[in-house]
């Protein structure tokens, strides 16, 4: 009997050890990072307003995402996005700018109602990405826009960042080009931090139109009562 039972104690061994080999190794999860931005100090700094921000249909998922030599992209085994990378762009770039303005006064699109901004910033960003074999990769373009409503700045930027080669070491590098793009941004809003104040002109009162008379016809005078000398005598 033990010699019939030894194929079937094999058998089960090679299930058992197929099914622990089938078995998902456990996934890390990656957030942008966001360096060391100290605390503003001035409560009333320069305001600006960050946004909209549009990021690419292709960021806009958990998968983190490989660029391979060939162009392509292949999302990644071993790691994914916790939670929305638009966020993390969004939050990185308000603590990065609020520190490098030194401003408390620095918020993301729409502003809340009363807060007039110095300055705008509508920003697109088209590529952030990264492979084991290639650079990070930010392109990015930004406008601002002064509290008059005019176009003060617009720029295309293109960022490489080299790396190690890990999961890890790709999403710190795309955390760099952010840094290094809000940096680029700092530079561009400080001269715009002293602008002049609007001054609204006083409305002038409409004109007093005064009614012609109609022309053709004459004027007739007014009747005017006339003095008499003459006595009238009543019988």
């Amino acid at each position: 009997m033990t010699f019939l039972r030894l194929p079937f104690v094999l058998l089960l061994t090679g299930v058992l050890g197929l099914a622990g080999c089938s078995v998902r190794q456990p996934v890390s999860l990656y957030q942008l990072d966001a360096g060391k931005p100290e605390q503003p100090k001035q409560s009333a700094g320069m305001a600006v307003v960050i946004g909209p921000v549009s990021v690419a249909d292709y960021l806009q998922r958990e998968t983190l995402l490989q660029r391979q030599p060939d162009g392509s992209l292949t999302a990644a085994t071993d790691g994914r996005w916790a939670g929305s990378l638009s966020s993390d762009i969004d939050q990185l770039l308000v603590r990065q700018l609020a520190w490098r303005l030194d401003s408390q006064r620095v918020m993301l699109a729409p502003a809340t109602a009363g807060f007039t901004p110095d300055v705008q910033v509508l920003l697109s960003i088209t590529r952030l990405d990264s492979g084991a074999n290639q650079s990070a990769i930010l392109d990015a373009q930004w406008r601002l826009i002064d509290r008059r409503g005019q176009v003060r700045d617009n720029r295309i930027v293109h960022l490489e960042e080299p790396h190690a080669g890990t999961t890890a070491a790709q999403v710190h590098a795309q955390g760099v080009l952010l840094q290094r793009l809000a940096e680029q941004l700092s530079t561009a809003l400080k001269p715009l931090a002293n602008q002049p104040a609007i001054v609204e002109e006083p409305r002038k009162s409409a004109p007093v139109q005064v009614r012609k008379e109609e022309s053709g016809k004459p004027k007739i005078p007014l009747a005017a009562p006339i003095r008499t000398d003459m006595e009238v005598f009543r019988f």
